[in-house]
């Protein structure tokens, strides 16, 4: 059974969805666009929890009754029999809704409502680590279109091939950095490349890397602190590459953090995306710092998101995918390279919630 002050936290929040809902019927809540959504972003918060803790109280309640039913007696043979199979029943509810409530709880990542940067890099393999990291690209934008996300591309090193040396994305939608957030380390690939003349499985890695989209509220950039550098586009594209300097790269005079964009025409534009990319960089180091001084030997069980850490292997010639982090694999590699990621992304969030409550339960 809960513990008295859960219940109580409970209650709590029954009450502020309650107070939330009736706010949200005034029309003058209505007319202020910026509170009515923060608003209706708070209820759709508060609803699944009020929705487990009506379960339970309605469980705990039927379980109760019957067990005064039974403590009472005088009950006739067959309706003591349904008495005691509705109290098993009502029993068996409750643990599961208890850990739910218990998940539900937990303190949420500030991070998860925001906007991400996304940053793949070809790693070992040459060629073929190039064409994977297209490949995984493709793969993460095919299940934004899913999610109804839009995706920009803010720098794109390319090869002859089609492959891609070096990607950096902003993913923009409701919920981006929850789904997306466990992506970052190196993702290994088994199979036979393009540019195998005799079937050997090479294997190669890409690097990925997700950070949060840093506004200039979260961060603000020193322009003394800024070297901004011009010099012409370079790789496939359009008439303009090679004809203009309306390339950017942007060095960090603290950090040394160099950031380059070349994707738009107009130099103002690719400016823009550098710094918006570069001020993403240094808030994720920034929050990183902070963590490892907190503790720094502390990992949890979905990974620190360190580059060095191999995440996750896709074997093209057996066809599976295995997440190393949680032991997980499916023999769904086409579908998931298609962008069928969610069953993936539903077990590394359930795993990292069970070990978040496990910490939280060794503290009690």
């Amino acid at each position: 059974m809960l513990q008295p002050q859960t219940m109580k936290q409970l209650d709590g929040v029954r009450s502020r969805m309650e107070e939330v809902s009736v706010r949200l019927q005034d029309p003058a809540t209505v007319q202020d666009n910026q509170l009515y959504r923060s608003l209706m972003k708070e209820y759709r918060q508060l609803s699944p929890v009020v929705e487990a803790y009506e379960a339970y109280r309605g469980a705990l309640a039927a379980e109760q009754e019957a067990r005064d039913l039974l403590d009472a007696g005088g009950l006739e043979p067959e309706f003591k029999e349904m008495v005691q199979q509705e109290l098993c029943e009502n029993r068996e509810k409750l643990e599961p809704l208890e850990k739910e409530l218990q998940m539900l709880l937990l303190p949420r990542d500030e991070n998860d409502d925001k906007n991400i940067i996304l940053e793949i890099r070809g790693g070992a393999g040459g060629e073929e680590a190039a064409l994977f990291a297209h490949s995984l690209w493709r793969m993460y934008s095919m299940y934004a279109q899913r999610q109804g996300w839009q995706c920009e591309v803010l720098n794109l090193n390319t090869t002859e091939l089609g492959g891609m040396k070096e990607g950096v994305f902003s993913i923009q939608g409701d919920g981006a950095y929850s789904r997306l957030k466990f992506e970052s380390g190196v993702h290994r690939v088994q199979r036979v490349p393009e540019t195998e003349t005799q079937g050997r499985i090479h294997t190669s890695t890409v690097t990925v890397a997700v950070m949060t989209e840093a506004e200039e509220v979260d961060l603000e950039l020193d322009p003394a602190e800024l070297k901004i550098d011009t010099f012409r586009s370079s790789g496939a594209g359009g008439q303009h590459i090679n004809k203009t300097s309306s390339a950017i790269r942007v060095t960090h005079l603290p950090t040394g953090m160099v950031v380059e964009c070349q994707d738009e025409r107009s130099q103002y534009k690719n400016k823009d995306k550098a710094l918006k990319v570069l001020r993403s960089r240094l808030l994720q180091q920034k929050q990183q710092a902070q963590k490892d001084s907190v503790d720094a030997v502390r990992r949890s069980l979905v990974g620190t998101g360190d580059r060095s850490e191999r995440i996750r292997t896709y074997n093209f010639p057996q066809g599976r995918v295995t997440d190393h982090r949680i032991g997980l694999t499916l023999y769904k590699l086409e579908q998931v390279m298609d962008g069928a990621l969610d069953e993936l992304f539903d077990a590394l969030a359930a795993a990292d919630q069970a070990e978040k409550l496990r910490k939280s339960d060794n503290t009690i």
